[in-house]
């Protein structure tokens, strides 16, 4: 459906010459609009095509609607986020940087870092060189980094440039506040800023709950486009996912698979194993998935690269509301970390 502008001239050989180039699709008649064309003529013209809008495309490009063609969800920042990635807490030295490469190669898009985790650069470095070999483009890979509460929240502008400088990749896709601090508002203000300076795409938040949020939400200009919380099937948050998903805030679930010493004991659970045995998956994928399903991003870290492999293949299985319901039985709310 070719159309242009122009001043005078017609839409001249355009139209026919742009059929060459696909020849296999439906072209409907090319036409010219003068600079002075109404939107209402615009909007009759439109109208006589009979064009049927998708509405898989449609609802893809719904905020906080999880899309698993793409694997990715649409922020309210404007941005899309890809809904499985890499967490790299614990790695360090060149065992993050061939994990992340690894990752990389194998599909992955979303890397989560933090100062607190003492290897953005080795991030970075990561990052740079799958560039540099061509296995990505800087703006396939989306990267998320935090700042921590103290001394960092204190001096939030230094802190937040001292991330950016570390990790060289000229902009980060998205930074959080690590935790509530005394002055959490003080250094979301800042990310704000550096935001409208095209630094930093979009803002989130990690370790915020109901509580923190009803409080912290009205302080601040721009809406988190995310908020990190641990969250697994022995902890699993049924309260706080739903009142930050209606805010249209994604969600982003840390420690998946039940991190610090605790997941031998999930993935042999009784309940996941017999459903992994179903699908023909690990237990952990099946975790990952029913994170998914409930419209939580996953993070699994590894540096393992069978495992950071095997926590991708996600998408061609899909569990059932009873192994759903299942899963979802096995809540303790036993958190496995302080915050």
């Amino acid at each position: 459906m070719p159309f242009c502008t122009s001043h005078s001239s017609g839409i001249g050989s355009s139209d026919t010459n742009l059929h060459s180039l696909a020849p296999k699709a439906n072209w409907l008649g090319g036409k010219r609009f003068a600079s002075g064309t109404s939107k209402s003529e615009m909007e009759t013209w439109l109208n006589g095509l009979d064009i049927k809008q998708s509405q898989t495309a449609d609802s893809a490009k719904q905020v906080g609607v999880f899309d698993f063609q793409t694997k990715t969800v649409l922020l309210n920042s404007g941005y899309e986020m890809p809904i499985n990635g890499l967490g790299t807490y614990s790695l360090h030295g060149d065992v993050c940087a061939s994990s992340v490469k690894s990752a990389l190669k194998n599909g992955v898009r979303l890397i989560d870092t933090a100062s607190a985790y003492g290897n953005e650069e080795e991030v970075g470095q990561a990052i740079r060189e799958a560039i540099n070999e061509g296995i990505i483009e800087r703006e396939d890979v989306f990267v998320i980094t935090k700042i921590y509460p103290g001394s960092e929240m204190a001096n939030p502008e230094a802190a937040i440039q001292a991330c950016l400088d570390r990790l060289d990749i000229d902009y980060v896709d998205m930074m959080l506040l690590h935790h509530p601090d005394r002055n959490d508002v003080k250094a979301y203000k800042a990310i704000e800023q550096f935001v409208r300076d095209g630094k930093i795409r979009s803002i989130g938040l990690s370790n915020w709950y109901v509580e923190e949020l009803e409080s912290f939400l009205p302080q601040v200009t721009i809406t988190p486009a995310l908020v990190q919380n641990e969250i697994h099937p022995y902890y699993q948050e049924n309260d706080v996912i739903p009142f930050i998903q209606e805010k249209g805030i994604v969600v982003q679930g840390w420690y998946p698979l039940g991190g610090r010493g605790h997941t031998a004991e999930l993935l042999n659970d009784n309940t996941i194993s017999c459903i992994a045995r179903m699908h023909g998956v690990s237990s952990a994928q099946v975790i990952l998935r029913w994170n998914l399903q409930k419209g939580v991003v996953v993070i699994p870290g590894s540096s393992n690269p069978d495992h950071i492999k095997e926590n991708t293949e996600l998408y061609h299985f899909i569990l059932t509301d009873n192994e759903m319901n299942r899963i979802n039985a096995l809540d303790r709310n036993e958190k496995h970390d302080w915050y």
